[in-house]
């Protein structure tokens, strides 16, 4: 058990697939303890599965504000969103640090947050009246790397007036 306990100081995304497979497979083995195995094992699996919910919540986030910092020209919301971009990258520091085998979900994070991030940009700076066919257009071709999105001294160039 030793083994599974530095797992879980380790990795809790791999942790978590693991004892649920070792809880499935005492189920198949026919324990006489009377537990509710298959809960039991989707429970465990849900700590994993939050930790990738955070990372991508996280990332989608810290797209967006970055969206904003590059295409909004308005000047008062700019010091909260590089507040937020910084809370979200201490999020996803965290998250990595205690799940690393959701590094590999990052490029796919990244990706799927891009998309989700510019719809919400688009609607937001829509409803505060800064937006045009070419500014969305500009907003649908953005493209963030997973370096830029964690690197903590990176943001986009400001919109030019």
């Amino acid at each position: 058990m030793s083994g599974a306990k530095t797992l879980y100081r380790e990795d809790v995304l791999a942790w978590s697939k693991e004892q649920a497979e070792a809880l499935r497979s005492a189920s198949r083995g026919g324990s006489n303890q009377d537990l509710d195995w298959e809960n039991l094992a989707e429970e465990i699996e849900s700590v994993g599965i939050s930790e990738r919910r955070e990372l991508r919540s996280q990332i989608q986030r810290i797209i967006l504000h970055l969206l904003k910092l590059e295409f909004s020209p308005a000047s008062l919301p700019r010091e909260g969103w590089i507040d937020s971009v910084d809370d979200g990258r201490a999020r996803v520091d965290y998250t990595l640090g205690s799940s690393p085998s959701l590094k590999g979900e990052m490029d796919d994070a990244v990706a799927k947050g891009m998309v989700r991030a510019a719809r919400k940009a688009i609607r937001e700076l829509r409803e505060r009246g800064e937006l045009d066919t070419a500014l969305t257009a500009r907003i649908q071709a953005a493209a963030y790397t997973a370096e830029q999105i964690l690197d903590g001294d990176w943001f986009p160039p400001e919109p030019q007036p």
